[in-house]
């Protein structure tokens, strides 16, 4: 049995003057299929946990066009469907779906506090931390114009729609040679643009990209735009960029893809959670758990390797089970 959070208005901590405090026995932050599949686990256990969904409600998904591989979904689905799928059955059991998003945490504690929106105080039991990573882009207009129309930032997400096309992908590191070399097993060529004249990536990755038939490197090349009809159909790079020797270069291409990194978002945290060097939020292995005792995290924001929605959803899974025996431990 848990104990209750309920307290009398008399007994309530003036810890926030300034706005409302709210106690809560479990609070999600973020949504996306780790959140929701977190608050789905969480609610059939009884723990009543509250979900901020944050800027982005849905997470990377609901900028996605198809979603092919997660079980379930013979036919196919798109991703803002999926996520409100997703939404639907947790709010089924009785997750309350609130939109807003932390600006602040105190961890110090044995009761977790997350501000929302700069104002509201809640102080959690349990916190699960599911707000996920933002990929990174060049910054060029063209990639927002072709969103969900041929520009994507997950190859193994979207490859499969590329299939005996031609393809390009920007990135000289080890994440744009896996990518260049998994699409080369499906597209018909792989371009890598490449701004220097060498790879980042590590020496074994390079090697496989070089041996690869279908993957030609497009040395000191950069991206200038995108072009088509709706959908992309080509992009214009500078090659020698600066240089005497500066030109222009079109290449025909169906697909764009983005492999310059992801930055987890996980910056309000920092000061009390371990992170690693890019700022993915460092968890015990083989749970969620993180430095502090009853935080726990899931999905893109904990993990560099996989980001993919049925692993997320499985963290999820992890993360609110991992609470529940926390607050059973806890209270026993």
């Amino acid at each position: 049995m848990f104990k209750s959070l309920d307290l009398n208005e008399n007994e309530k901590p003036n810890t926030n003057p300034a706005g409302e405090t709210e106690r809560v026995k479990c609070l999600i932050i973020g949504s996306g299929p780790a959140g929701y599949t977190a608050a789905i686990y969480a609610a059939r256990a009884n723990l009543s946990p509250v979900m901020y969904e944050g800027l982005q409600p849905g997470g990377q998904l609901t900028t996605t066009t198809e979603v092919e591989n997660y079980p379930g979904y013979p036919e196919g689905v798109t991703g803002p469907v999926m996520m409100e799928d997703f939404k639907k059955q947790a709010e089924r059991f009785g997750t309350d779906v609130r939109f807003g998003f932390a600006t602040k945490v105190d961890f110090s504690g044995d009761i977790h506090k997350v501000w929302i929106d700069g104002k509201k105080l809640i102080e959690a039991e349990t916190v699960i931390l599911a707000t996920g990573a933002t990929a990174k882009y060049l910054g060029i207009d063209d990639e927002k114009k072709y969103a969900g129309g041929g520009v994507s930032a997950c190859a193994t997400c979207d490859g499969f729609f590329y299939r005996g096309k031609d393809v390009a992908v920007v990135g000289g590191g080890d994440t744009a040679a896996e990518e260049a070399i998994y699409l080369a097993g499906l597209a018909r060529k792989v371009y890598m643009i490449v701004r220097r004249d060498e790879l980042r990536a590590s020496k074994v990755m390079a090697e496989r990209v070089m041996k690869t038939p279908n993957i030609e490197v497009l040395w000191k090349h950069q991206t200038k735009g995108l072009y088509g009809n709706g959908v992309v159909e080509g992009a214009v790079l500078w090659k020698n960029k600066g240089e005497a020797n500066e030109e222009e270069v079109t290449i025909k291409i169906d697909g764009f893809f983005l492999a310059i990194g992801h930055k987890p978002n996980s910056d309000f945290v920092a000061e009390y959670l371990n992170l690693d060097e890019v700022g993915y939020i460092k968890t015990i292995p083989g749970t969620s758990k993180t430095n502090v005792p009853g935080v726990f995290a899931c999905g893109d924001v904990q993990d560099p390797i996989y980001r993919q929605a049925v692993t997320a959803a499985g963290s999820g899974c992890m993360a609110a089970i991992d609470a529940e025996r926390y607050l059973s431990e806890k209270h026993s």
